[in-house]
């Protein structure tokens, strides 16, 4: 699977940015969907995930009511809708595919995409 993340950029305390991940070469509705993140100096951190039908979801305590994952499959698209963006929110965003449910450890995960850069200023 090649992924493909996009969406990324500069942005306001308290604004909206829109991430989408477009998948190609496998099928896409066979994998759980995650998106991860990574700042400077410190370790990826799990940001959310998605199973293979979209119907669960999973999200890290920090950005849980602010940020929204969801899919389309006829598409190839995943999406995290990141609203109330927080200066602490600027990181490296990367979309990666799990064979399995779609859990929180970057280990589960198999194919990565490059990442996106969003950057939130105060």
């Amino acid at each position: 699977v090649q992924l493909q993340a996009s969406g990324g950029g500069l942005v306001q305390a308290g604004g909206s940015l829109r991430l989408s991940c477009a998948a190609s070469g496998r099928i896409f509705s066979n994998y759980a969907l995650g998106w991860f993140r990574q700042a400077p100096g410190k370790e990826r951190e799990f940001v959310a995930a998605i199973s293979w039908s979209g119907g669960r979801t999973n999200y890290a305590d920090s950005v849980k009511g602010r940020f929204t994952i969801s899919r389309d499959n006829y598409k190839n698209t995943v999406y995290l809708q990141m609203n109330s963006l927080k200066p602490e929110d600027t990181a490296v965003y990367y979309c990666a595919t799990d064979e399995g449910p779609g859990g929180r450890s970057s280990h589960d995960y198999e194919f990565w995409g490059q990442g996106t850069l969003v950057t939130v200023s105060s």
